[in-house]
């Protein structure tokens, strides 16, 4: 602790026992010093002596003059003499940093200093412009040429896109060594899995290995009873607004909560926590059951799909076409189309078949009828509601076979078709929205109503009945709670 130049400015004033000494208060302390008449066989340090102390030996007579110098120092300072057992010729007082602007660490600082470097694994956060790049070449001592071989020895292209699309916000952990290069580098793909690199041991180039953290889940159960919303009643559970969302968005897919859902009906929900060093990481749904007035559902989440408990899909299957056999395509979906009758370029947001008139127009799925009516361009048309955003119409009929409001099974009948509106001739336009946008029905991605069978199908039933007991037991209000530790792979 050094000593303010205040106190030394009186004549007797000398450092007690325990106090380390700087440069700056050897200077105060000397000049103090300077101004007092020496007692009875009293020794001045000389004017020089802080000099002379902090000048770097230059042969072992210089060195063994220096600490001797260094002993009188302390020893008219009143800090130490030559036999003081505290005493160690190995350090020095003085700090590292010789300029006045600089900070001056203390004695532990100096000490550190002579002890052996120890790599320590440090945290970088990715901020907006930063690329791969930037960052090894700026915090990280690598040079272009280093990282272009770093990134050619990747195993694998997922590895290298981990390493130079990083997100913002994204970090990654690294460790330098002595002079400031890179000896590790840890960057995770998600949660549980990442990847690790280590630079060779002849230091040319690194090795790429596959690591995984150690993930606590915690399974916790929720059950409600709805009032007005079903997604504040949900919240108002502990449910979190990312469970609610989730929760919300898979029960819609069988149940139409403006339509279906209603004061009193019930529902109980299990959801799975990952807790990585202690904070909670991520949720998922793991099971679900809806109890109401005019509909229930069960859902089992299993290989990241969601499940009825008699191994059926959520998402409804959807077939290609309306129709049963084989008729032309006359005019497909195209936004740059010139209309045949008017001459001008107009979007055509249907696929067309010629087929004659009367052949019957089939489901393709599962729905409601939202619309049967007639127009002076569309003809007589029908429009289904899919659900999921999903949406068919069919124009130009000659005749519907189904009313506004009714429920209707993939393949049955809706329609014969016609050349009613302006056409040129008969036909059938068939057009897919998705979320009330148009796309092309021959080349969307349909649903494929996935059913799970053999030993996929005995796993689940077997996941399934452990799930619908928790569920059940959340429902009688006997409360759950499960801590497991789980590695890289997960099932659900």
């Amino acid at each position: 602790m050094p000593i303010r130049s205040a106190e030394a400015e009186g004549p007797e004033i000398a450092p007690a026992q325990g106090y380390s000494v700087d440069v700056a208060s050897a200077l105060a302390l000397q000049a103090a010093l300077a101004q007092r008449q020496p007692k009875q066989n009293e020794q001045i340090p000389p004017p020089n002596l802080v000099a002379s102390a902090n000048a770097g030996p230059s042969s072992q007579e210089e060195s063994q003059a220096r600490s001797d110098i260094r002993k009188r120092l302390f020893a008219s300072l009143g800090r130490v003499g030559e036999d003081d057992p505290h005493y160690d010729d190995g350090f020095s007082a003085d700090p590292l940093y010789l300029s006045e602007m600089d900070s001056y660490p203390g004695l532990s600082e100096e000490i550190d200093s002579h002890s052996a470097y120890v790599a320590e694994w440090q945290t970088y956060a990715v901020q907006p412009g930063d690329s791969f790049t930037s960052i090894a070449s700026q915090s990280l001592g690598l040079g272009y040429s280093e990282v272009m071989n770093l990134l050619d020895a990747a195993p694998d292209a997922e590895t290298r896109r981990l390493l130079v699309n990083m997100r913002v916000g994204s970090t990654l952990d690294y460790k330098l060594d002595e002079d400031g290069h890179l000896v590790g580098l840890k960057m995770m793909r998600n949660l549980r899995e990442g990847v690790q690199l280590t630079r060779k041991a002849e230091g040319n180039g690194f090795d790429y290995a596959n690591i995984a953290r150690d993930v606590e889940s915690t399974q916790r159960l929720f059950a409600g009873t709805v009032q007005g919303s079903f997604s504040q009643s949900a919240q108002a559970t502990g449910l979190s607004s990312g469970e609610v969302a989730e929760l919300t968005r898979t029960l819609s897919k069988k149940i139409n909560f403006r339509r279906q859902a209603h004061d009193g009906d019930h529902f109980q929900v299990l959801v799975e926590s990952d807790v990585i060093d202690g904070k909670p990481m991520s949720s998922r749904i793991l099971a679900a059951q809806y109890q109401g007035s005019q509909t229930e559902i069960s859902v089992i989440r299993y290989n990241d799909q969601f499940y009825t408990p008699d191994g059926k899909g959520l998402d409804p299957a959807f077939e290609r076409y309306p129709f049963a056999g084989n008729h032309r395509l006359s005019s497909p979906f195209d936004l740059n189309r010139r209309h045949p009758v008017t001459g001008r370029v107009a979007p055509h947001h249907g696929t067309d078949f010629a087929m004659p008139t009367g052949t019957p127009i089939k489901a393709p799925a599962n729905g409601r009828v939202v619309q049967v009516g007639s127009n002076r361009f569309a003809g007589r048309y029908v429009v289904i509601d899919h659900g999921n955003g999903m949406k068919t119409r069919y124009l130009h009929l000659s005749r519907a076979l189904v009313s506004n409001g009714q429920q209707i099974t993939m393949n049955d009948r809706i329609a014969l078709s016609g050349s009613t509106g302006r056409v040129t001739g008969p036909h059938l336009h068939y057009e897919i929205l998705v979320n009330n946008r148009p796309v092309d029905a021959m080349r969307l991605k349909l649903p494929g109503g996935q059913s799970l069978s053999g030993q996929q199908l005995a796993n689940f039933r077997e996941r399934s009945g452990e799930m619908l007991a928790k569920l059940n037991d959340a429902r009688q209000g006997r409360a759950y709670a499960n801590l497991q530790r789980s590695g890289a792979s997960d099932d659900s």
